[in-house]
């Protein structure tokens, strides 16, 4: 989808809203609580039999907003994450985190996190549909939130969580010719994992897998 004119990549936004709208729901899966339903999705989705070897479960519920910014030229939001947290410190990401008994639904954990991290106003996210379970080494089980974001939106960082919000062009997270296959050694067990490098951005883990989740969602199949 590289060197598109404005107004090709404005059609690319338009028939991916379209595209969302008409193959995602929001739909809550019973895998998100219920460990016992199979979920298919993950860090390790590459290579399924490894998860016995890596000796880890996903138990705790999360949820993510993958933000598409209605702009001419459709941009995704991410964060870059502070290099002193507990998880994924110093990674790029999307606005999210663990769904608390407070929030109505995972869509609303979203929303909150969002607001809460990065000042991002509810009102200004159009909630489209989710994507599919995600599940990380680091034992959370994510529900990928897809919303529309009105490009109206000022952000005000949460800088104990937060140190950079930014975007990344959706033509060029949807070209799959920017989709990686990278390994690495993770504890003596090889993992593989996407990855789409973006000038000095360097996307990848469960992030690049949910954008790859998201492409093959709206444009495979």
């Amino acid at each position: 989808m590289d060197g598109l004119l404005s107004s090709d990549r404005r059609a690319i936004g338009q028939e991916f809203f379209a595209r969302a709208r008409a193959r995602l729901t929001l739909d809550v899966p019973p895998a998100l609580t219920d460990h016992a339903v199979p979920a298919t999705r993950g860090d390790l989705d590459l290579d399924p039999s490894l998860w016995e070897r890596a000796g880890v479960a996903a138990t705790r519920p999360a949820a993510v907003l993958v933000g598409v910014v209605d702009r001419p030229e459709p941009t995704v939001l991410l964060t870059l994450r502070t290099a002193d947290l507990e998880s994924h410190a110093g990674q790029i990401a999307f606005p999210g985190g663990k769904i608390e008994a407070s929030d109505a639904s995972p869509v609303a954990a979203a929303l909150r996190e969002a607001e809460e991290e990065i000042g991002l106003d509810r009102g200004l996210v159009d909630p489209i549909g989710h994507l599919d379970l995600y599940l990380t080494f680091s034992g959370f089980r994510i529900l990928p939130t897809v919303g529309r974001i009105d490009p109206s939106l000022v952000l005000s960082l949460n800088r104990s969580e937060v140190d950079e919000a930014f975007e990344v062009p959706l033509a060029f997270l949807m070209d799959a010719q920017n989709h990686a296959l990278h390994s690495r050694d993770w504890k003596g067990v090889i993992r593989r994992y996407y990855a789409m490098p973006f000038g000095e951005r360097y996307i990848w883990g469960v992030t690049a897998g949910i954008l790859r989740n998201l492409y093959e969602r709206i444009y495979l199949g």
